[in-house]
């Protein structure tokens, strides 16, 4: 089964709206947006399932939307969450594209990791150039994109491997190629 270009801006489509709702069910807690990281979810698992440009265009979509019709995230942080899940959406689409192991499982989170890091290297980057050059410093990224977002880190690695393998087994999406 050819995952068709529709199928794939519907996933996308999806993604973006979860990525607006999501992080609504999530705010119902004090700082669950950056201990838990909801809007990173959909993101991922786009440019996962969808490959380079869906990932990049629900990662520029979802915080623009989320921002636009809630508030969150507010315009003070939405730049740089803004290119850290475009990086997510980007480096995800990429890397389901060229990774490939014999053992899917594997595949998927040699992945996702990659994004992962990917993206919170672009949040440090442009926080520390351009949006809050001079008051950000490596203390700041660190404890921000790994000690407070550990729960988050988790908890993607936990629920994005599983939904894609369901999204296949329901032949939602096409089963990932291993390596020969």
């Amino acid at each position: 089964m050819k995952q068709s270009a529709t199928r794939k801006l519907v996933m996308a489509a999806m993604c973006a709206a979860l990525g607006v709702v999501l992080p609504q069910a999530f705010h119902m807690v004090p700082n669950a947006g950056s201990v838990l990281l909801p809007m990173h979810i959909p993101v991922l698992l786009c440019g996962l399932a969808c490959g380079l440009p869906y990932g990049l265009a629900c990662g520029i979509l979802a915080p623009l939307l989320s921002s636009l019709l809630t508030g969150m995230p507010p315009a003070a942080y939405l730049p740089s969450m803004l290119c850290e899940l475009a990086a997510y959406g980007l480096v995800s689409g990429l890397m389901s594209q060229f990774i490939r192991l014999r053992s899917r499982t594997a595949s998927v989170y040699v992945q996702l990791v990659s994004a992962m890091l990917a993206g919170r290297v672009v949040y440090g980057v442009v926080n520390a150039l351009i949006f809050r050059a001079g008051s950000y410093s490596f203390q700041i990224f660190f404890t921000a994109a790994f000690v407070t977002a550990l729960p988050g880190i988790i908890l993607q690695l936990l629920v994005i491997p599983p939904i894609l393998v369901l999204l296949q087994k329901a032949r939602v999406l096409e089963p990932q190629p291993t390596a020969a």
